[in-house]
């Protein structure tokens, strides 16, 4: 059954190497290369997003092939706005760790 409280965010959504078609949803800009499942759970964490679920062996439909994971989330707004609260932790903490 389908849980309308919460939202699944997946690692590939912020994957600047992959394109559209196979489950990046933010503008390269938003992204970083090959994200972890611990950065995007300090991403959310700074966003101020309280984590709910997290799995890191499983695949995503689109890559199948690769194991990635998730993090799952209370719906408070739209998930297109969450995703690019944490889009700009994420990206801001690799900036910093490349200086």
């Amino acid at each position: 059954m389908k849980d309308y409280e919460h939202v699944v965010i997946w690692l590939d959504y912020f994957n600047k190497t992959l394109p559209r078609a196979k489950g990046r949803r933010l503008d390269k800009e938003k992204c970083v290369f090959d994200p972890s499942l611990n950065e995007l759970i300090e991403a959310a964490k700074s966003a101020g997003y309280e984590i709910k679920e997290q799995e890191d062996k499983v695949r995503f439909p689109r890559r199948s092939y690769v194991r990635s994971g998730y993090i799952v989330l209370p719906k408070e707004s739209s998930k297109t706005k969450i995703l690019n609260k944490i889009s700009e932790k994420l990206v801001s903490k690799r900036a910093k760790q490349s200086k």
